[in-house]
């Protein structure tokens, strides 16, 4: 086998991992220290913070948790979150090159580190630029911001002589930020309108169950909007309209 001047192919894609890894890092570390310090400010042992990170490994599903759990909310309806939520990881394996990872161990890691930051890292690079080394160790790093960053923050906030006030707001913020990318883009107002719907639908109807309520009913709107779509033909949301082209610039 032909090895580079730099070292063995695996040590050359295990290098690329790791640079792969430190742009996504800026973002991973800091909402890992967000994690750990709401862990703490929860009210649960600190422990938890790298015990989700390790266990789960799922951004915003491990900041809903914290809230979820800090609220003894049902098994029933923190399990129905966390699919509702982590649902579209199901078609991101039908893209993701898990061809070009080693079956056995790095396979089913690299299935279980699956995270939107590892999709969008990898499926865009051409094949030939792929390796298992590369794309497992670009997880792993990934997943050790994640783990580092929660350590330290549940490390900060039990130094903390009190809780920082408002630091709860942090889960909801992020989602608000990604919400209003969807809504600057117009192409996707309608699904916020209709998230809206459902959770001022919920509110009046769900009582103490309303995420849950909330997110069947804003599933069951999307699925109308689909088929109103599908029957529309050309009007399909993920068409771009005249009115759309003009901001999907603005982004760029």
């Amino acid at each position: 086998m032909q090895h580079t001047d730099h070292g063995s192919p695996r040590r050359v894609g295990a290098a690329a991992g790791l640079r792969d890894s430190l742009g996504v890092g800026l973002g991973i570390f800091p909402l890992g220290i967000a994690l750990g310090i709401l862990v703490i400010q929860a009210g649960l042992p600190g422990w938890l913070a790298p015990a989700l990170s390790i266990g789960i490994f799922a951004g915003s599903v491990e900041l809903l948790l914290v809230s979820m759990l800090a609220a003894a909310t049902p098994l029933v309806t923190i399990a129905a979150t966390v699919f509702a939520v982590n649902f579209r990881h199901v078609f991101y394996a039908f893209s993701f090159p898990l061809g070009q990872v080693r079956r056995g161990l790095p396979r089913a890691y690299s299935v279980y580190a699956m995270i939107d930051e590892a999709y969008a890292t990898y499926v865009l690079l051409p094949p030939d630029k792929l390796s298992s080394a590369r794309i497992v160790t670009g997880q792993l790093a990934m997943q050790a911001y994640w783990v580092s960053g929660s350590l330290l923050g549940a490390l900060i906030a039990a130094a903390l002589p009190a809780p920082i006030e408002g630091f709860e707001f942090a889960l909801v913020a992020l989602f608000v930020v990604m919400a209003m990318d969807a809504i600057r883009g117009r192409r996707e107002l309608p699904s916020a309108v209709l998230a809206c719907l459902a959770v001022g639908a919920s509110m009046l109807v769900a009582g103490e169950n309303t995420l849950l309520v909330a997110l069947i009913i804003y599933t069951v709107l999307l699925g109308l909007r689909f088929l109103l779509n599908k029957r529309r033909g050309t009007s399909a949301p993920d068409a771009a309209t005249d009115s759309d082209l003009p901001q999907e610039d603005d982004r760029a």
